[in-house]
């Protein structure tokens, strides 16, 4: 398949399948369509018409604009809706009693939905690599994988929400210099039944939405990580309240129940952990995928005590943290879905290809060749950034409308809050092209590290630079925004 000039012309793919061999950078690529006339109706896998050949044998697939702004923006926009469900649950169950007497749980809040979200999202990137790879199209395979990544969260799910709490715990012991048996019970009880449930049920939508994209010839790169998230904040916030609803009123009742939930859980870990040991797919994960969750964790849960002190400040805040830390989150989650696939396809875990131009692999590149560049991931930065204001303004709109009206937004407000999203993603972008090629360069898979380190920070710069926006528009007196959202 040899370019005859500049001009794209029409190849015929008879005997291969088109392939990811080569990076899509540099000045001496051409642009190329390619048919497949041996596939189903002549599409490509991932319905892929446009691609762009750098040197004589190496040929990648490239989406356009649209194709990816049309495959990530219709995901985004359902995930942006379980966000908005996810803000406005928080801002109801904040006035609860379990919320006001048991005051972990606020810092509990942002740790478990960031850890929540990591294991579904490294999930979906996960089997979105196997699937673009081929490796999910036998139905054995595919069941097997499935089943066995199930299990794994399973296991991560159970530990994490364990340890969540108990970071819970300890932070919440520090800020108020005591700590109740009951509440320890009840938060540790709460984080575990909310972990285990929700994983399941979202792994399985995970899973059928990555198989469902398969056959429609759409990249699940773009459309499985949002669609997992979209549905985890909200499943996970509403499991919470009620469970800790029930364990709350139980204390002095059935004091025996929580620490049996916690009991039960404790035997249970080990067949889980049997069953993915013995699975070839999770394996390695078993081992190697504890680090990036735990400190996800860590990182997560400062972000749960910046939001415990500014919820006592500002009480309109906690219906727009789970939609700007969701947002960053899952589009930062599909760009490294994305870079893994490409590099998976390339090389083995860690080798860089060496671009066009240059003597060595390309790790530090700097904000104008990631914003502005001409290659894959320069393009599909720029798809994501576009979405970034105007799925915002639906979003924080469908809050006012949903709230009858209670959350007023001058323009002033709308103005800081889309500057601080803005610079929230675009801060993740460029830290997520150099993270993964780091990570692939030292043999560290990203598609089970770098999501939880993303979305982590994500959580940490949303929650940061939402409480610089409020505490700004405050000393700027926006009186219209103060009236309604500063706590006396």
């Amino acid at each position: 398949m040899t370019p005859t000039g500049n001009r794209s012309r029409t190849v015929s793919e008879t005997n291969t399948p088109a392939a990811l061999t080569a990076p899509l950078t540099g000045d001496d690529c051409q642009e190329v369509t390619i048919i497949d006339e041996n596939g189903d109706g002549g599409r490509l896998p991932d319905v892929v018409a446009e691609s762009r050949l750098c040197g004589d044998n190496n040929d990648e697939p490239v989406e356009s604009y649209l194709a990816i702004t049309i495959q990530v923006f219709i995901p985004f926009l359902v995930a942006g809706l379980g966000m908005v469900g996810a803000g406005l649950v928080l801002d109801i169950v904040q006035h609860w009693e379990v919320f006001e007497k048991v005051s972990e749980l606020m810092i509990l809040v942002p740790a478990l939905l960031g850890l929540k979200g990591n294991l579904e999202m490294t999930l979906a990137s996960r089997l979105s690599t196997q699937a673009n790879l081929g490796n999910m199209d036998a139905p054995k395979q595919q069941w097997y994988m499935i089943v066995g990544n199930l299990v794994l969260i399973q296991c991560q799910a159970i530990v994490v929400g364990f340890l969540g709490s108990v970071v819970a715990i300890v932070m919440g012991a520090f800020r108020n210099g005591t700590v109740s048996l009951d509440h320890t019970y009840l938060l540790c009880a709460s984080s575990l039944v909310t972990a285990s449930l929700a994983s399941f049920v979202l792994g399985l939508i995970t899973a059928g939405v990555i198989v469902f994209s398969r056959h429609c010839h759409i990249n699940p790169d773009n459309v499985a990580t949002p669609i997992a998230a979209s549905l985890g904040d909200i499943t996970s916030l509403a499991l919470l309240s009620w469970i800790s609803t029930i364990l709350y009123e139980a204390i002095d009742k059935q004091d025996w129940l929580a620490p049996l939930i916690i009991a039960c859980y404790i035997l249970i870990t080990p067949l889980w952990v049997w069953i993915a040991k013995r699975n070839k797919y999770t394996n390695d994960v078993l081992y190697s995928g504890w680090t990036p969750v735990m400190v996800a964790m860590l990182i997560s849960s400062c972000g749960g005590l910046i939001l415990e002190f500014m919820v006592s400040r500002f009480e309109n805040l906690t219906v727009f943290q789970p939609v700007i830390n969701g947002v960053g989150g899952n589009l930062v989650a599909v760009q490294a879905s994305r870079i893994s696939t490409a590099l998976h396809k390339q090389a083995d875990l860690g080798t860089l290809l060496i671009p066009p131009g240059h003597t060595h692999p390309v790790i530090f590149i700097t904000p104008i060749a990631n914003f502005f560049g001409k290659g894959l991931h320069a393009r599909t930065t720029r798809v994501l950034m576009a979405m970034v204001i105007p799925g915002h303004i639906i979003f924080i709109y469908m809050i006012k409308y949903m709230k009858d009206g209670d959350t007023s937004l001058t323009a002033l407000f709308v103005f800081v809050y889309l500057c601080a999203a803005m610079l929230q993603v675009a801060a993740l972008l460029y830290i997520a092209y150099i993270m993964i090629h780091w990570m692939w360069k030292r043999r560290i898979d990203p598609d089970n590290s770098a999501i939880p380190y993303l979305t982590a920070m994500g959580d940490l710069l949303g929650i940061s630079l939402l409480a610089i926006a409020f505490q700004f528009l405050y000393l700027v007196g926006d009186q219209e925004y103060d009236d309604e959202g500063l706590k006396p």
